[in-house]
């Protein structure tokens, strides 16, 4: 277990940087709560970082701290600071924090994927009727954190036969098969659905090519919640031209934004959303929830939650 000592006293608050500045007033109203005590970088002994792409900032920020020995970072995909950290210090991130919400769209996508609401949607006139149900079919997540644990719970109405592909096999309750990630080819064939919902390292980007998407079913779709350097774009847009697989529902490109006139946009079975998995107005509480309870922990000396593996990058 991973603890993380505090105060040297029981009343005495943990000093708290929150950067970068001008922090956000809630961001700070959830370092109080925890019980911190807003302070300088230079008498900080944690810092609760608010920017995803403010990196050169915040390592300027450690840099002239000294000694901070706790950092929140405050998303759960952590690629922009994986090269800069560092074993001195514990660093914990939103892993977990946004799994519900972007859960909800992998399953809202998928279920407009499969049943044909993209065609439907851009038709200008009365269609027939095309579409496959999720119920009763095979789903198959390449991911074993917060988000497949939720989208998991979600999907249990729809008695699927769920496979996970994961770094550790491990049982998981609620899924039929738990494959390691080097089988993630195996967990292709015969599933109607296929998740991305897995951290973006260098063992990941660009997992999903050409070669998986001929393991897919001609008519399964995939739905990637997790980053868009996952698939490798040119040969989505092969397999999508071709009718390889049936289509494609993403919250996340490669490049990202999506260029105008990206050759995506116009593809019928493609089903774009602007990375919404998790909007402002939804990320707001979690995370300051999550804040809240890991400057509590940091200041009672406990175990942080949303800890980060530095060897795995996330």
């Amino acid at each position: 277990m991973t603890t993380v000592g505090g105060p040297m006293t029981n009343s005495e608050p943990p000093r708290i940087h929150v950067g970068p500045e001008p922090a956000p007033g809630w961001l700070s109203d959830a370092v109080v709560e925890g019980g911190g005590h807003l302070v300088t970088a230079a008498e900080a002994e944690g810092v609760v970082w608010g920017s995803a792409r403010d990196v050169d900032g915040l390592f300027r920020t450690l840099e002239a701290a000294g000694g901070v020995r706790w950092v929140q970072l405050p998303f759960a995909g952590i690629e922009n600071f994986v090269e800069h950290l560092d074993t001195d210090r514990v660093w914990t991130c939103g892993k977990g924090v946004y799994a519900d919400p972007v859960a909800e769209m992998a399953l809202a996508l998928g279920l407009a994927g499969l049943r044909g609401l993209g065609s439907y949607s851009r038709a200008t006139t009365w269609t027939g009727p095309i579409g496959t149900n999720l119920l009763g079919g095979r789903v198959t997540i390449l991911g074993g954190g917060g988000i497949t644990e939720s989208l998991v719970r979600l999907l249990q109405p729809w008695d699927c036969r769920i496979t996970v592909v994961r770094n550790q096999a491990q049982a998981m309750e609620g899924v039929d098969d738990v494959l390691e990630a080097d089988r993630h080819a195996d967990a292709l064939p015969g599933a109607d659905l296929v998740v991305l919902a897995l951290a973006l390292t260098p063992d990941t980007e660009e997992i999903f090519g050409i070669d998986e998407f001929r393991l897919m079913e001609p008519h399964a779709w995939l739905v990637n919640v997790a980053r868009g350097r996952h698939v490798v774009t040119d040969d989505l847009v092969e397999a999508l031209r071709d009718g390889v697989i049936g289509g494609a529902a993403l919250d996340v490109t490669d490049p990202e934004p999506l260029p105008d006139g990206h050759p995506l946009w116009s593809l019928p079975n493609c089903i774009i959303t602007p990375h919404v998995g998790n909007t402002p107005d939804m990320a707001v509480p979690l995370l300051a929830q999550r804040v809240t309870d890991n400057v509590r922990r940091f200041g009672h000396g406990d175990e942080l939650l949303g800890l980060v593996d530095v060897e795995a990058g996330y």
